[in-house]
This record gives structure tokens, C-alpha cells and sequence, in this order.
């Protein structure tokens, strides 16, 4: 057996073969000179160790105790809900600006003191402290004035706990020592026995130590729970519809995200076999009458569409519209992003939803092996180019990779704009960017001489209809002119396919734009007929959703400026499609295209323009905004048609494209009513234009217009 020595008195540490034997005894002073051997030592390390577990152990059990007691007090008694209520006293402190100084400071004294408390308990033993409890106490509350004066010194009091940082740390460490040297001067001054003499060295440096810890640690603790706090507050409790690989995706991006602005508060599944399941964590929800309600009461006020499911989502528009009745914010990916399943979903990717985001309508696929067959290593040429539709089809047609691009544009800025897409995204694919009329034969006719398109899509066409009603000369100077002039120089230089992109106010036209484009129609037919050169193929569609001009953006600024919303009629209605939609079922028509076809697209259902207003306004979240009906405009229908009365369709192997059997002319009437019309046009005689294009198109009867006398 070996004693070893102890120069910390209250214990002494004996080995005995491999085990350590802890003994009590009155007090040990070391004598001077005396030396600990390497045994010596072990056993001081083992004795701190086992002292150190020891305490350890003991305020965990009496804290697990206390958390018992408290648990059952609070959920028992008084407060059911006291995980909620801890939550709101955190943030109710956090809410306030800051503590008063005197808080600060006395923290700090009651930690120097429990700090001193436990150094007497690790130097001189727990048997020393609980008999003269009261005796250390007075001691280290004597002590305090020291600290308080390097407190002072260095101001730790006026800091804010909650923006402590690594300079803050510093000087509550400086302002300790300061405390700390002063009380070991005043010791060294003290005579023999007095209350802070009869304190030992080591015990002050013990105290120095764990006071130092403690105050960082409050610090330290205080700045994280501040910004757990103000994360959490920052944070939005999300529902995600969808239980799939993409609601998947989207709950672990969240999940794995520490600076997420979205927190799973629940999942929306269609399936009723998932009732009262639990995925990661969070409970399923089934669509039924309650689910409002459920979102409300777990205060979820936005729901994330998961990809897989945005189809089956928008076409749920009971769902949708209770959704956005109780104001809860609906938010899915970008309709022009293509979900990668084998890649996690950027939560940069979602975005709050757009009205047209929400249109119910079927999902369009188009062959498009078969169109980039017939485009690859092309001479495209694309009129319109800096417009909605033919900037689409850019886009769409440089994707296939053509040999060459030839865009032409009267709009200066958008054509600067898209020949800067091309250079940026597409750099080798040569592009030709021409800024020039449709209508000006010879500026087209060396375009068409010098890059001989193998294939033309037209897109180029004054298409709002109050300006063409009070501007038909113009109508029919660019979309009728020009849309021959095209036409001609398309069979001149031996263009394989000519696709003319029409519109749904062709049929039983009202309007001198409608009318016009039924005009380029009768023409582009008649002349396919006429030659075996060029292949022409027409394709007729409604409203695209977000073109220059159309409702969806005059709302939005309506909104932006308070309102009221304008509509024509109550009971107006349109078909929508979108613009990415509606160019790929052209590119398609104009792949299965042989000729003379007048391509009709399935437009989905038709929509009332004062719902579309309405959901708007519920959209935006936007109060006391009003619609106001301001009656049809000159030429304007209440709905548009996508045939004429006495025309039948016939199925494509597309189901979203159908042909319409229409009334052929002979292609010599069509070029004669053509020219007397373009001679009457350059006279700007509107009555006499209008009336000349009635007899071109009987089917034309004007409504709401001062036209209607020629009926």
C-alpha cells in the first residue's frame, strides 16, 4: 500500500494493488520540501476525475427531479400547455430591448459567489463546505466588492448579453483578474486568521476559473437561444401537399437547411390510405372539409406543392380556392422549372404562386424527338421575335440546335435584348437579329436571298384589338400585307414549311384584328394549294397567359396602385394557355403538318374573366380592392370560338391538336381581294377597308363598334 501525498488537504488518496481508497481526515498541511512521487500525482488526477462525475451526477438528478415535479405540476395543475407558455416567456424576453444594468451585475455577483461556493467544494471538500456553509458564503460575499471594481473598469455591465462577442468575453475575463489580484493583495494584507486570509490561494484560483466559465457560458448560452429565438420567428410553418419523391425532397431541403425560412408543420396527402399517419415526424393530412381548419389551428399559413403533384393540385380548384379564402399562401415550383427526382429541390426554386399557376388544365407532351429532327442543323427564320409568342419560340427552337437563326423584329429594344440572350446562352448557333417591317417586300426579300430559310414560323402580327379597330389601314398594311409578303418570298426561295401562328378571334371575327388574321388564314391556304414548293400550315389558339398587353399584367398594376380591377362584362369569359404551352403544340403542328392544315389547339377550359380578377385580389391578400365592370369595348365578343359554325374538326394523333375542316378559295380570288384590300388600306378610309374585309369574310359582324352600320 502507498500513501500518496496531498498538498489540497480534506482528502488523502491511498492505492492499494489497482484499486484507489478515498480517506476523510481533519487537515493536512504539506510540510515544505516534501515531494510527490508519480503515484502521487495519478491519484490527484483520479481524485479530481471522480469528484468532478461525483458532482456532476448529483445536480443531474436533482435537476431531472425538479424537470419531474415541474412536468407534472404545470401539465397537471395549472398549465396544460407549458412547453407553449415556456416558448412565449423565451421570446417575451427576447422582445424586449435589453436587461438593466443592475440585473446584469447582480447575475455576475451570484454566479462570482456560487463560483467560490463550489471552489471550496473541490479544494476543501464537501465536509468543510456544509459544516460552515455560512462561513464561505460570508467570505465570498466579502469578496465581491473586489470583482465589482473591475466590473467597473472594463463596463461588463452595459453590455448587451444577447450581442456578446469575443471582445465582450475579453473584457469580462480582464475585469475578473482585476477582482482577482485585488482580493489576493487584500489576503496578503490581512492578518493571520482573518475570514479572506484563512481562504487558500488555490481555492481563489479554482473560484477565478469556474466564475470565468460561468459568466462566458451565460453569455455564450444567451446569444444562442437569442438567435434560435429569432430563426424560429423568422421561419414560416409550412404544409407540404405531397408525400411522394418531391414532397420528399422538398421536407429534407428544409430539414437540412440551418438557415431555412420554412418550418414542416404538416403534410397534405390526396390518398385516404394515409389517414392519421406520421412522416417525419409530422402528421398527414387528408383533403376533406376540416383541413382548413387543422392548417389554422397548428398556425400553418403557407402550403408547398410538391411537383409531382402540381397538376393534380391545380386541378383541385374546390381545394385551391378554399386555400386562398383563408388567406394561407400557396407556393410550388416554377412552371418553367423541370424537376430533376436523381437531385435535391433548391428551396430558391419554390415561389409564391402566380394566378396562372393555378388555371386548371391537362398536361401537354409533345414528340419532341420529332421536332428537333425535323429543326436540327436547320436555317430557321422567326418573325415577331421580340414579342410573347416568337421570344418563346427562340427559346424553344435554339434548344434544337438550327444551323441558323434568322429573327426579325420592328422593336428595337426587345430584339437588343433577345440577341443578347443568344450571344449569352447560345453562342454557337449564328443569329441574325434584324430590325425591320414585315411589310418592307425588299429589306424581306434580301433577307430571304441571302440565308434562304428552310423553315419560317410567323409570328408577327398587330393583335390588340381596340387599336386595330381604330387603326384597320394598319391592320391590313402589316398583318395582311405582310403576312403575304412572307408567304411569297417563303415559295420564291424554297422554304420547306411555312407555320402562320393565328388566333381564335379568326372565327366568326367581330373585329377588324380578328378579321384580318382570318384574311392571312384564307391566303396561306389557298396558296399552299396553288404551288408544291412550301408546305403551309396554320394554327389557331386563344389567349396566352402573361403576353405584352394581355389581362393577367394589367391587373397585376392594377393592384400595385390600390385598385379598382377593370373588367368589361361579368359574364366575359376566355381561354388560357401558356406561352411555353401554346409554341410547343406550334412546333408540333408544324411537324406533323402537311399543308393547307388549319391547326386548333385544345385551349382547356374556358375562364371568367371576373373570377380570374378575384382570385387575384385574393392572391395578393389585398383589402377593399373592387372590380369594376366597365362595359365591352369596340369589336369585343363575350367569348371567343375556336371554330366556325359550319366547320368540323378532325383528330390529329396529338389529343390537344385537332384540324379544322374549313371553306377553301381558290388561290386567284384570295390574291385579287388581297390587292383591292391593301389599295383601299394605304387610302386610311377605315369604313371602306371594314367594308371590303366583310365581303372577303361574310362571317364578320361587328359588335360593340361604329362598324356594326355595315352589317
Amino acid at each position: 500500500m502507498n500513501n500518496t501525498c496531498n498538498p489540497l488537504g480534506g482528502k488523502i488518496a491511498t492505492l492499494k494493488g489497482n484499486k484507489i481508497l478515498l480517506h476523510n481526515y481533519e487537515k493536512i498541511i504539506p510540510k515544505a520540501g516534501k515531494i510527490c512521487n508519480n503515484n502521487t500525482i495519478s491519484a490527484l488526477l483520479l481524485y479530481f476525475l471522480i469528484h468532478f462525475f461525483h458532482i456532476v451526477t448529483f445536480f443531474l438528478r436533482i435537476l431531472e427531479k425538479i424537470r419531474i415535479f415541474a412536468t407534472v405540476f404545470l401539465e397537471r395543475l395549472y398549465m396544460p400547455n407549458y412547453k407553449e407558455t415556456i416558448s412565449r416567456m423565451v421570446s417575451w424576453y427576447f422582445s424586449k430591448n435589453t436587461l438593466p444594468y443592475w440585473c446584469v451585475l447582480a447575475i455576475d455577483c451570484v454566479i462570482i459567489v456560487f463560483a467560490g461556493l463550489l471552489a471550496t467544494y473541490f479544494v476543501q471538500g464537501g465536509n468543510s463546505l456544509s459544516i460552515n456553509f455560512w462561513y464561505h458564503l460570508r467570505t465570498w460575499c466579502l469578496t465581491l466588492p473586489f470583482f465589482v471594481v473591475g466590473m467597473r473598469i472594463f463596463h461588463t455591465y452595459s453590455g448587451i448579453m444577447r450581442y456578446s462577442s469575443t471582445i465582450d468575453l475579453m473584457r469580462q475575463a480582464f475585469a475578473l483578474i482585476i477582482g482577482f489580484i485585488l482580493v489576493l493583495i487584500v489576503r496578503e494584507l490581512m492578518s493571520y486568521g482573518s475570514i479572506i486570509h484563512s481562504t487558500r490561494r488555490l481555492t481563489f484560483v479554482v473560484m477565478f476559473l469556474l466564475a470565468l466559465f460561468g459568466q462566458w457560458a451565460l453569455r455564450i448560452v444567451i446569444k444562442y437561444l437569442y438567435e434560435v429565438v429569432q430563426v424560429t420567428r423568422r421561419r414560416k410553418k409550412v404544409a407540404i401537399y405531397g408525400v411522394q419523391e418531391g414532397g420528399l425532397s422538398i421536407a429534407q431541403s428544409i430539414l437540412k437547411n440551418p438557415n431555412s425560412k420554412y418550418e414542416i408543420g404538416s403534410f397534405i396527402s390526396p390518398d385516404d390510405s394515409l389517414h392519421s399517419k406520421y412522416l417525419m415526424g409530422k402528421k398527414v393530412r387528408l383533403i376533406g372539409p376540416h383541413l382548413i381548419q387543422h392548417l389554422q389551428k397548428a398556425d400553418i399559413k403557407t402550403v408547398i406543392v410538391s411537383p409531382i403533384q402540381v397538376d393534380n393540385f391545380r386541378n383541385n380548384e374546390e381545394l385551391v380556392n378554399r386555400l386562398i379564402k383563408a388567406h394561407i399562401k400557396i407556393m410550388m415550383m416554377s412552371s418553367a422549372e423541370e424537376w430533376d427526382p436523381t437531385k435535391p429541390i433548391l428551396q430558391e426554386q419554390i415561389k409564391d404562386v402566380d394566378v396562372e399557376d393555378l388555371l386548371p388544365r391537362d398536361k401537354i407532351e409533345v414528340d419532341i424527338k420529332a421536332i428537333g429532327e425535323m429543326l436540327q442543323g436547320k436555317s430557321v427564320l422567326i418573325t415577331g421575335a421580340a414579342g410573347s409568342i416568337g421570344s418563346e419560340m427562340v427559346h424553344q427552337v435554339a434548344k434544337l440546335k438550327p444551323s441558323h437563326l434568322i429573327l426579325i423584329d420592328q422593336a428595337e429594344t426587345p430584339m437588343h435584348d433577345i440577341r443578347l440572350y443568344m450571344s449569352n446562352k447560345y453562342p454557337g448557333i449564328p443569329c441574325e437579329t434584324i430590325v425591320g417591317s414585315i411589310s418592307a417586300p425588299i429589306l424581306m426579300e434580301s433577307i430571304f436571298s441571302q440565308y434562304k430559310p428552310e423553315y419560317v414560323f410567323h409570328a408577327a402580327a398587330y393583335k390588340h384589338v381596340p387599336m386595330m379597330e381604330n387603326n384597320p389601314g394598319v391592320a391590313i398594311t402589316n398583318n395582311v400585307y405582310g403576312t403575304r409578303v412572307i408567304a411569297d418570298l417563303a415559295v420564291k426561295y424554297g422554304t420547306k414549311k411555312f407555320v402562320m401562328i393565328s388566333t381564335d378571334k379568326a372565327v366568326n371575327p367581330t373585329n377588324v384584328m380578328g378579321c384580318s388574321k382570318r384574311i392571312c388564314e384564307i391566303y396561306c391556304q389557298s396558296l399552299n394549294a396553288h404551288q408544291h414548293n412550301t408546305q403551309f400550315i396554320t394554327t389557331r389558339f386563344g389567349n396566352v397567359l402573361g403576353s405584352n398587353g394581355s389581362v393577367i399584367p394589367l391587373f397585376r398594376e392594377q393592384l400595385k396602385n390600390g385598385g379598382p380591377l377593370t373588367v368589361t362584362h361579368p359574364d366575359i369569359i376566355r381561354y388560357f394557355m401558356l406561352i411555353p404551352e401554346a409554341c410547343q403544340l406550334v412546333l408540333e403542328a408544324g411537324t406533323m403538318g402537311k399543308g393547307g392544315e388549319i391547326y386548333v389547339f385544345d385551349m382547356g377550359k374556358p375562364v371568367r374573366i371576373a373570377d380570374l380578377a378575384q382570385r387575384m385580389i385574393d392572391l395578393s391578400g389585398a383589402k377593399d380592392v373592387e372590380i369594376k365592370f366597365t362595359g365591352l369595348r369596340d369589336g369585343e365578343k363575350l367569348f371567343e370560338e375556336l371554330l366556325n359554325d359550319q366547320e368540323q374538326t378532325i383528330p390529329t394523333i396529338h389529343p390537344k391538336i385537332k384540324i379544322a375542316k374549313v371553306r377553301e378559295y381558290p388561290y386567284e380570288q384570295a390574291l385579287k381581294n388581297e390587292e383591292d384590300l391593301f389599295k383601299l388600306a394605304l387610302k386610311y378610309d377605315d369604313m371602306a377597308i371594314v367594308k371590303k374585309m366583310k365581303e372577303i369574310v361574310p362571317e364578320y359582324k361587328s359588335q360593340h363598334s361604329k362598324y356594326e352600320v355595315l352589317d
